[in-house]
């Protein structure tokens, strides 16, 4: 077929950086970023042009998956920023800020882009060098025997997003249910290769937050169920419970257009056919002791009743979602065919119970040994239940991450300003050899490293929503916050009371500097001290590993934009 107009040649753009309408979204982007970060975050409400529904959030996995990007920079951006957070979670919003603070930074260096790069993977390995060593003073150990810092882990994930609208009280209640809900997840027998559980959400809209609660085991939602008599259920001869799960539809209507064209005899009837079979996989079930079967698609009035009569729990339309919990609650294999029943496919339980909440019932599986748990999850509005779903799922992998790594870093600002204050000191001290071994010159070195400062401090400076001054003192280089609108005095004691974190309080004469972002602004002339105390009531933390990643993600994403040289479209 010929064409209908001439094919356009690709359009090439050079030097996409220096465009003015690449610097305008960037900085529109970065924007909208910061203005979201932290718990005094303002909220975006996103929707498409043409309706549907309507996303008010804070969180990056909100914010960049209902975005649309049509800059190929930007673009590379935020895929790098929704690849970090699919891996990790927690961080996107740091990691993208401190992105767009490194291309800020660095694009208006007299340097040449190449050497920018080597400049910057060389502080990059003095901070990572520093976080995982033994004398960091922004690193705060993980004692899991010991509750406290776990409380403040979850504490600071859940309060850092405001569309969850939640207060206080509201805060420690499902503070002490994430913890709870991980602590079920964990095995009891610790093997060779432990495999952590899964906390399954249950959404209850329209109750209030403290009415949310945690169960061991699994519930599936059962509207058919009947409260007001006991269940009775069939159990083997060793008083456990047998249950069977089929993942095929077991409704009899025969209609798979997946398994090709069906031939029928005449005088045959293809549904009498279809329900005989079901009747005897039920009969087959009766006799191999099944107490429960869970069908993940419709199951055959006619089948639910013969299993019912014969003491076996029937539950159809279950649904995808928990299949997989389901199968490692019970140790069951999903049954893919009604025509072949292997035992082997046979789960157990060790009770099974009746659950009521709110207007929805549940069954309650109970086995023996589990590593799953059910979070029914309450907030007011359908808008709040969806952000606080995302904080709590975060909160989960947190704490999944901590085990691996059991470390947290100090929050609020402080890790950027403590890392910026330690990078100052380290980049003064170098030797010769590093400028040599690097191909630079020292005035090369220190630009693109008071660059590398000022990112991290614009990141700790987005926090700050309400005109606060922002201050960090000169020997621990934690971030303080003053007040704005508080009386001009001559010592900053009077005003500030502890740092951002939680850490450090005004006893000490701590030497306070504005947090400007500017070039030139003086540093710490020593290595940032490691603070004499490690615990604190109510200390804000991030995630060890989820930060550490997006620092190396945001660094390494902003080269990669950086040394682009052309930009190719295809206009056809």
């Amino acid at each position: 077929m010929s064409r209908l107009e001439a094919k356009k040649p690709p359009l090439f753009i050079s030097e996409p950086l220096t465009r003015d309408a690449v610097s305008q979204s960037l900085s529109l982007l970065s924007g909208i970023l910061k203005s979201s970060y932290g718990p005094a975050g303002r909220l975006k409400q996103l929707h498409n042009g043409v309706g549907g529904c309507v996303c008010t959030t804070s969180q990056s996995s909100a914010l960049l998956g209902h975005l649309s990007v049509s800059q190929p920079v930007l673009r590379v951006l935020t895929a790098s920023v929704r690849n970090h957070v699919s891996r990790f979670s927690d961080c996107g919003l740091f990691t993208a800020i401190l992105c767009c603070g490194f291309i800020e930074n660095f694009r208006g260096l007299n340097v040449a882009p190449f050497t920018v790069v080597k400049i910057s993977k060389h502080l990059l390995s003095l901070c990572m060098d520093h976080l995982k060593s033994e004398a960091c003073g922004c690193r705060v150990s993980v004692d899991f025997s010991s509750i406290e810092t776990l409380v403040c882990l979850v504490r600071s994930v859940l309060t850092s997003k405001p569309a969850c609208m939640l207060n206080k009280t509201e805060v420690d209640h499902l503070t002490s249910l994430v913890l709870k809900a991980f602590i079920f997840t964990v095995p009891c027998h610790v093997e060779t290769n432990a495999v952590l559980g899964k906390c399954v959400i249950i959404p209850v809209k329209g109750r209030k937050v403290v009415d949310s609660t945690v169960f061991p085991g699994l519930l599936i939602e059962t509207p058919e169920i009947q409260l007001g008599k006991p269940l009775a259920v069939k159990r083997t001869g060793s008083n456990v419970i047998k249950i069977a799960v089929f993942s095929v539809s077991m409704s009899g209507d025969g209609s798979n257009p997946e398994e090709g064209t069906v031939a029928v005899h005449h005088g045959i009837s293809l549904e009498v056919s279809e329900l005989n079979q079901l009747l005897n996989v039920g009969k087959q079930l009766v006799e191999d002791e099944v107490g429960l079967v869970v069908c993940q698609k419709v199951m055959h009035p006619c089948l639910k009743q013969y299993l019912k009569e014969n003491g076996v729990v029937a539950v159809d339309r279950a649904g995808l979602s928990v299949m997989e919990p389901l199968g490692r609650v019970t140790g069951s294999q999903p049954i893919a065919s009604i025509h072949s029943l292997s035992p082997g496919c046979y789960g157990s339980l060790k009770d099974l119970r009746i659950q009521s909440f709110a207007s929805k019932h549940f069954l309650h599986l109970i086995p023996e040994d589990t590593v799953i748990c059910s979070l029914i999850l309450c907030n007011r509005s359908e808008t709040a239940w969806d952000e606080l779903k995302r904080v709590c799922e975060t909160a989960e992998h947190v704490l999944q991450l901590t085990i691996k790594e059991p470390f947290a870093l100090l929050g609020g600002g402080c890790t950027e300003t403590h890392l910026a204050s330690y990078i100052r000191y380290k980049s003064s001290s170098l030797p010769a050899s590093t400028f040599k071994d690097l191909a630079c010159s020292q005035t090369q070195y220190q630009l693109v490293a008071d660059g590398f400062c000022r990112s991290l401090e614009s990141v700790a400076r987005s926090l700050s929503h309400d005109g606060e001054e922002i201050l960090t003192d000169m020997v621990y280089g934690h971030c303080w916050f003053v007040p704005s609108g508080s009386p001009c005095v001559s010592k900053w004691s009077d005003l500030v009371s502890k740092c951002r974190c939680g850490m450090n309080d005004n006893t000490e004469d701590l030497s306070w500097r504005f947090l400007q972002g500017q070039s030139g602004s003086p540093g710490i002339q020593s290595c940032p001290k490691e603070p004499s105390a490690k615990v604190a009531d109510l200390l804000t933390l991030d995630c060890f590993a989820a930060k550490c990643s997006g620092l190396q993600v945001a660094l390494e994403t902003a080269n990669l934009i950086l040394d682009l040289q052309y930009i190719i479209e295809d206009q056809n």
